[in-house]
């Protein structure tokens, strides 16, 4: 995770995709002082944090497209293994690598066909890539899934430092999606401490996802990697995310409701 948004390996972090328009619209997450930035009626209207989350995220249908590659490695992994078919292993395996591949293309192509936006595909394409590759040249199903391993922790290691240099990652991200792209919160004692142990959630919450899936990695468990990273891993995500939303929500709520009985 960049924050809120974690680096796209699209066979993991992406399918959290679908927090966008589900738990932000409804909320006020809009600086204290937000009465100062309605001055000029004719200026152009940021975004919304809900609309910048889900073009960076992908809305619903990221959740989908990302989940689709990992969904086909996994099913041709167990059909044809010694599960169902009982094809020689790596001959299962090279099957799953080309079907997740060939299903990351399918996306890119039918995007550009439309016309739509490619970035997330291409994104997407290159961590099945890079996962695809890991996984042909060791013979083992389950490396298929290491970069996305690593790359969580790595995003849990940058926000918790974040937090020793007292520069907590999460405020940042609050000040571009929300906050008109000013990093003001820094003067706010609350806000900065908030965000501070925010960020401290938000790395709890990486190493958990992370955690298990690097055990279920070093144990060899492909495919129970494989269900844990679909079915599991975005709704953690969903949690972390709510109760991020929620937390800002209630400080900057009651700091505007202080400033107006002043």
């Amino acid at each position: 995770m960049t924050p809120g948004s974690e680096p796209r390996h699209a066979a993991h972090e992406t399918v959290e995709e679908r927090l966008a328009e589900e738990v932000v619209e409804e909320l006020d997450l809009h600086t204290v002082e937000d009465a100062k930035d309605k001055k000029d009626e004719d200026e152009e209207p940021f975004p919304s944090m809900s609309e910048q989350i889900s073009e960076q995220l992908g809305g619903v249908r990221g959740l989908i497209e990302s989940s689709l590659p990992v969904f086909a490695f996994v099913i041709l992994n167990v059909v044809l293994g010694d599960s169902v078919v009982g094809l020689e292993k790596r001959t299962a395996l090279y099957w799953a690598i080309g079907g997740a591949v060939f299903s990351a293309l399918a996306i890119g192509v039918f995007r550009l066909a439309r016309k739509e936006p490619v970035r997330h595909a291409v994104n997407g394409l290159f961590g099945i890539a890079v996962g695809a590759f890991l996984a042909y040249r060791s013979g083992n199903a389950e490396d298929f899934y290491l970069p996305g391993i690593l790359l969580t922790f790595g995003q849990a290691a940058a926000l918790l430092i974040s937090v020793f240099v007292r520069k907590p990652i999460i405020g940042y991200v609050w000040g571009v999606m929300a906050n008109k792209g000013q990093q003001n919160w820094f003067g706010n004692a609350r806000l900065f401490r908030t965000f501070q142990w925010l960020t401290l959630v938000w790395v709890a919450s990486l190493s958990v996802r992370a955690g298990i899936q690097y055990y279920l990695w070093a144990a060899g468990e492909a495919n129970a990697l494989g269900i844990v990273r679909i079915l599991i891993s975005w709704p953690i995500y969903a949690a972390t995310f709510a109760f991020t939303a929620w937390a800002i929500h209630r400080v900057t709520s009651e700091q505007k409701a202080a400033e107006a009985a002043a």
